[in-house]
């Protein structure tokens, strides 16, 4: 009997679910030569890993077992297992490397070598360069589109967008923008290119058809001189209407129409935001602000900031793992 009731207590007792596993947002520190790890559900750092030299460009493969960092002083890029912080082994990346693409193969990383005016393509299995392509001075952005057939590298110096044949590795376009051209993206469609130029203040559209210029977005902040409004690092909100785009020494993040490229909002960072990522739910993005050593939380659906986290010294890229 007493049998009998233990096993009918133990059916009615609710099972008591398993700890949901909170999203992190990765930051690379770069003048502490360090990755930060910041909690989505507490919005606090737990854990914070060494890296090689001058950390900037930082993404993680599909299956989000691995990391990836632009250690670009060390002129490599590092492996990281996120599980441990354990630097599994370096890339060879051409000198040094400051951002980077990983290809919808999950097995090439596209990197751009500002001091060598390159694009490196790097195979993440074999460990080996596949192709050294020569583009304009001081590269800096990389972006693939969502098909993998085309890759993008902007020239700071040069003030260029090049076309990348992924197939060739070849250029087969050269694109002009304004002024340090420091960010790519396309959009989900794969229909427009965006590259944000941070001396000319601006953010050029391309149609990817035929890489003629769509349009350009332009900024103008109450009380902020124009000089700092230098955009660099943007995201598309996940239906495609919005792009958030950070303005630098500006000290905000501006929301953009993608249909009509006009600016719709300005919401207020930490200074010097530079680049960004969303959190697993995408109902935040969180910004790296370089000079303030913080990065700031962005409730997406207010369009207003909730939350500063302070992390090491110059966070520059940012990378999200649910």
């Amino acid at each position: 009997m007493r049998r009998l009731a233990a096993a009918l207590l133990l059916t009615a007792t609710p099972l008591i679910p398993a700890p949901i596993h909170a999203g992190e947002i990765w930051v690379t520190n770069e003048k502490d030569d360090t990755v930060s790890v910041i909690d989505t559900d507490t919005l606090e750092v737990i854990k914070t890993y060494p890296t090689g030299e001058r950390p900037r460009g930082v993404t993680f493969s599909k299956d989000f077992r691995r990391l990836y960092i632009c250690a670009s002083d060390s002129d490599t890029v590092q492996v990281m297992d996120p599980d441990t912080g354990e630097i599994l082994h370096d890339l060879p990346s051409g000198e040094d490397p400051e951002q980077f693409v990983l290809a919808p193969d999950d097995r090439h990383l596209y990197i751009a070598n500002e001091d060598d005016a390159i694009t490196t393509v790097v195979d993440t299995q074999s460990r080996q360069v596949v192709a050294q392509i020569d583009v304009g001075v001081e590269p800096e952005g990389m972006a693939i589109s969502p098909d993998g057939k085309i890759a993008i590298t902007t020239s700071e110096t040069t003030n260029m967008a090049h076309w990348i044949d992924t197939a060739t590795h070849k250029l087969f376009a050269n694109t002009l923008v304004d002024s340090r051209p420091r960010h790519a993206e396309f959009t989900a469609d794969g229909s427009q290119l965006w590259v944000s130029a941070e001396i000319g203040g601006t953010v050029t559209v391309f149609s990817v058809a035929d890489q003629q210029e769509l349009g350009k977005v332009h900024f103008a902040i109450a009380g902020v001189n124009d000089d700092l409004i230098q955009p660099v690092g943007f995201k598309f909100s996940p239906d495609g209407k919005r792009a958030f785009v950070a303005l630098g020494p500006a000290n905000h993040v501006a929301v953009v129409d993608t249909a009509s490229y006009e600016v719709t909002n300005y919401i207020l960072t930490g200074r010097r935001v530079w680049h960004m990522a969303w959190s697993p739910d995408q109902s935040q993005l969180f910004t790296t602000n370089g000079v303030s050593g913080d990065v700031t939380v962005i409730d997406v659906a207010r369009e207003t900031p909730v939350k500063s986290i302070k992390v090491g010294r110059f966070p520059w890229g940012a990378a999200m793992r649910p």
